[in-house]
């Protein structure tokens, strides 16, 4: 177009409500072009953070902590067949999950392979443990266990006005003579088959 041609208005803003139609109808702009001799400035890639030592520090914190609960779960020293002690030893086996799963999960964000397989590990070694003394109780084992120990027998009471026994005393045995009372004195009996000599005046 020359300077002495008039600019065509209509055509140009009929181009111009062409553009505006597709921007209203969602479909993306035309791509501009660039003038010959320019070259388009790409934003430059930032690397993704990497993990800090407070963070991987963290990780082998919980997964330390996982495999010193699964090693005292397998040498756990008090009984646990009942009662108060069974309850102890599933809630350390319950602390143990936790700490596995926190493990896991940090070993899994932070990627470290060793501490994540350890951490899984741990895990299935709890759960079993657990198992093997949960299910018994609730009726899904061969074995059935009680979760409250039976209850002890109560000594017998003694009878009302009956003086105690003596420490260490023992009770007389059976067939021999009731002691005679205070003030008697018993003879003894003269031996079989010998007679009585009388008395010399």
């Amino acid at each position: 177009m020359t300077a002495d041609q008039p600019r065509d208005w209509d055509r140009e803003l009929q181009a111009i409500d062409k553009v505006i139609e597709k921007q209203k109808s969602g479909s993306p702009p035309p791509p501009t072009a660039l003038p010959p001799g320019t070259v388009q400035r790409v934003p430059p890639v930032t690397p993704p953070p990497a993990a800090g030592r407070g963070s991987v520090a963290r990780t082998w914190f919980w997964t330390v902590l996982a495999l010193a609960l699964g090693i005292g779960l397998a040498v756990w020293p008090y009984p646990k067949a009942c009662g108060l002690q069974l309850f102890f030893f599933l809630g350390a086996t319950t602390v143990t999950v936790v700490a596995g799963v926190v493990g896991a999960l940090a070993s899994w964000a932070h990627r470290r392979g060793v501490a994540h397989l350890l951490c899984l590990l741990v895990l299935l070694w709890a759960g079993v443990v657990g198992a093997s003394e949960a299910l018994p109780r609730s009726g899904y084992a061969r074995e059935s266990r009680p979760w409250l120990c039976p209850a002890q027998p109560a000594a017998p009471a003694p009878a009302p006005g009956a003086a105690p026994a003596p420490s260490g005393a023992q009770p007389a045995p059976s067939g021999t003579a009731p002691a005679a009372p205070s003030g008697q004195q018993t003879q003894p009996a003269a031996p079989t088959g010998q007679g009585t000599q009388p008395a010399k005046p």
